[in-house]
C-alpha cells in the first residue's frame, strides 16, 4: 500500500485522454511532457512520485535505480513489456495497468479484418483507387451459417465470439481456462481440443497470451488440420501463427485469405512475406487504436495511479499488492506452493473446470486465507490468459471466465502441521492435489495427486502417469525415459488403490516431450500420461 501523496507530482511521458489528465489535477500536480526523451527522463526521475507511459517509454531498471521519490508506474493499456516490472518491484515501485481498455476496440478489429477479407474490401477500394471498375474480380464470400472458430476465449476472445453470434455465424472455441457455463451463456460450442477447432472453422481466429509456449501456437502441423480454403485471423500477438507457416498455407491455397494486425517484429519489414500476398489484409498494430479505447486507457489509468497515491486499494496493480504483515509472515512461505498446486492442478485437469475449492488446514486457517486462495488461482491462470495475473487480479479473471470458487478452512489436520488442498472436477471425475511445507526452510511437498497420496517434492519439469497396479509399471516407465537419454532424477508412487489404480510421479532433467508421453501411454495398463513445468 502506498502511503498518502495528496501533493504528489505525476509525470504523463505519452499522451492520454484529456479526462484521465483531469482527474489526477483534482488531487496532484501533473506535467504533461510527451516529448520528453529516455535519456531525459532517466536524469529527472527523481522528481515524481509517479510516472504514466504507454508502449513507446522503456522504463528499464537503470531508469529506476535513479529514482528514490517514485512511487508508481501506470501502463494506459494492457501490456507491460517495456517495463522493468521486476526492477519496480525489488524498489517497491507498484506498477498497473488498464487491461480493460481495448477489449471492445482489438475484438472489433479482429471482426474487421475478418469482414475486410471476406469481401476483399482493401483489394476493391485500391483497384477503383486506380481507376478500374472490377465487379467481377472482387467475388466475396458470406459469413452468415459459417463457423467462426476461437482459440482463446479471454476478454478479447469473448467480444469477437459475442459480435459473431450477432452476425449469426456459428461459434465453436477452445479455451481450457473457461468454464462450461460461459460457454454456454455466450451460444459457444465448447471444443474439446485446438483440433476440433481446426476441423469445424471455416474462419478461424486466435487470442492467446504471448509466452514461449503459444510462439508459433499454429503452424504447419494445424494448418494441415483445418478445411481447405479456411480463413484466419490475428490480431492478438505476432508470432502465435507462425508467419512462415500462414506463407505457405496462403501460397499452397490451403488459407483463402488472411487478416494480420500484428506481426513478430514491428514495425514489420517492408520485405516481410505477409506482405506480398494481394489476399492477406494486414493493418500496423491497431487494435487499440480507437478514440474510445485511447479514452478509457487513460480514465483507468489515472484512477490507478491516483489510489495508489492516495493508499487506496489498486486493483489492476500487477505487482506489490497490499498484503498486512501479520497474515504475510504467517502464509507467505505457503504462497509458492499455492501457486504450484494451481499450476499443478491445471496441468493434470482434462477439460474446462467450472468450481475450483481450496482448502486450507491447520495453524494457516487461523487466518484469513483469500491469498492462498489467489495464489493458487495465479498458479492456474499465468501464462494461459491474455493478461497478466497477479494475486490481485486473479479472482477477477477467475470470475470472468466463469469458474466458481470455494474456500474452506479447518483448523485440525489430521497428518500435517499445515495442508492445502485444491479440488476440482474435470471430464473424468473428481480431481485433487494437494501439498504441505517441511522444516524451518519451507520445503514444498506434493502429498496428493489425482486421487491418491504421495510424497513428492515438485520440480521443474515432472510427468505423472496413472496405470493398472500391477507389478513392472515402474521399468516400464524407466525403460521408456532410458531409451531417450532422459534422466529421471527422483520419483515416488501413490499405491493406495483407488479401483485398483496408482499413480507415479517422476521428476526430470529436461521437458518430457509429447511423443514420449503419447508412447508410454499406449503400453498396456497405462490410461494417463501428462507433462508438468512447475
Amino acid at each position: 500500500m502506498v502511503g498518502e501523496k495528496a501533493n504528489a507530482k505525476v509525470l504523463v511521458k505519452e499522451k492520454i485522454s484529456e479526462a484521465g489528465i483531469d482527474l489526477l489535477r483534482k488531487d496532484f500536480a501533473v506535467e504533461v511532457d510527451t516529448g520528453m526523451s529516455d535519456e531525459e527522463l532517466t536524469s529527472r526521475i527523481n522528481e515524481y512520485d509517479a510516472l504514466i507511459v504507454r508502449s513507446q517509454t522503456q522504463v528499464t531498471a537503470e531508469m529506476l535505480e535513479k529514482s528514490s521519490r517514485l512511487k508508481v508506474i501506470g501502463r494506459a493499456g494492457s501490456g507491460v513489456d517495456n517495463i522493468d516490472v521486476t526492477a519496480a518491484t525489488k524498489r517497491g515501485i507498484l506498477v498497473a495497468n488498464a487491461p480493460e481498455s481495448n477489449a471492445v476496440a482489438a475484438g472489433e478489429h479482429a471482426i474487421a479484418l475478418m469482414l475486410a477479407q471476406a469481401r476483399q474490401l482493401p483489394q476493391a477500394h485500391a483497384s477503383l483507387k486506380a481507376g478500374k471498375w472490377e465487379r467481377s474480380k472482387f467475388k466475396g464470400v458470406e459469413i452468415t451459417g459459417k463457423t467462426l472458430g476461437l482459440i482463446g476465449l479471454g476478454r478479447i476472445g469473448l467480444v469477437v465470439a459475442q459480435r459473431a453470434r450477432g452476425l449469426r455465424m456459428e461459434v465453436i472455441g477452445y479455451d481450457p481456462y473457461v468454464s462450461i457455463d460461459r460457454f454456454r451463456e455466450n451460444g459457444i460450442e465448447p471444443a474439446e481440443s485446438p483440433d476440433e477447432v481446426y476441423a469445424k472453422a471455416d474462419f478461424l481466429t486466435v487470442h492467446l497470451p504471448k509466452n514461449a509456449e503459444t510462439m508459433g501456437y499454429i503452424g504447419d502441423e494445424e494448418f494441415a488440420k483445418m478445411k481447405d480454403g479456411v480463413r484466419v485471423i490475428n490480431a492478438a500477438r505476432g508470432g502465435i501463427i507462425d508467419e512462415g507457416a500462414l506463407a505457405r498455407a496462403v501460397e499452397s491455397g490451403k488459407v483463402a485469405s488472411a487478416g494480420v494486425d500484428v506481426f513478430s517484429k514491428e514495425p514489420a519489414p517492408a520485405d516481410h512475406p505477409l506482405l506480398k500476398y494481394d489476399n492477406i489484409v494486414v493493418t500496423p498494430h491497431l487494435g487499440a487504436s480507437t478514440e474510445e479505447a485511447q479514452d478509457k486507457a487513460g480514465v483507468i489509468i489515472a484512477q490507478q495511479v491516483a489510489a495508489a497515491l492516495h493508499g487506496r486499494f489498486v486493483s489492476n496493480a500487477v505487482n506489490v499488492p497490499a498484503i498486512p504483515d501479520e497474515a504475510m509472515q504467517v502464509l507467505g512461505p505457503y504462497l509458492p506452493l499455492s501457486e504450484t498446486l494451481g499450476r499443478l492442478l491445471i496441468s493434470i485437469a482434462d477439460g474446462p473446470l467450472s468450481k475450483i475449492t481450496v482448502t486450507t488446514a491447520g495453524e494457516i486457517a487461523e487466518h484469513d486465507t483469500k491469498l492462498i486462495t489467489l495464489s493458487v488461482l495465479k498458479g492456474i491462470f499465468e501464462h494461459h490468459v491474455e493478461e497478466p495475473v497477479n494475486i490481485v487480479n486473479a479472482a477477477a479473471i477467475a470470475d470472468e471466465r466463469g469458474l466458481d470458487v470455494a474456500e474452506v478452512s479447518e483448523r485440525r489436520s489430521r497428518d500435517y502441521t499445515n495442508l492445502i488442498t485444491v479440488e476440482t472436477e474435470d471430464r473424468r471425475g473428481a480431481l485433487t492435489v494437494a501439498g504441505t511445507t517441511i522444516g524451518p526452510k519451507h520445503k514444498p511437498r506434493l502429498v496428493k495427486i489425482y486421487r491418491h497420496d504421495i510424497d513428492l517434492e515438485p520440480a521443474a519439469h515432472m510427468a505423472f502417469f496413472q496405470y493398472e497396479d500391477v507389478p513392472g509399471m515402474i521399468g516400464k516407465v524407466g525403460t521408456a525415459l532410458g531409451k531417450r537419454g532422459i534422466n529421471i532424477a527422483f520419483m515416488n508412487v501413490g499405491r493406495k488403490k483407488v479401483e485398483g489404480k496408482a499413480v507415479m510421479g517422476v521428476a526430470l532433467d529436461e521437458r518430457l516431450p509429447q511423443e514420449i508421453l503419447d508412447e508410454i501411454c499406449a503400453l498396456d495398463g497405462f490410461f494417463e500420461a501428462r507433462s508438468v513445468e512447475l
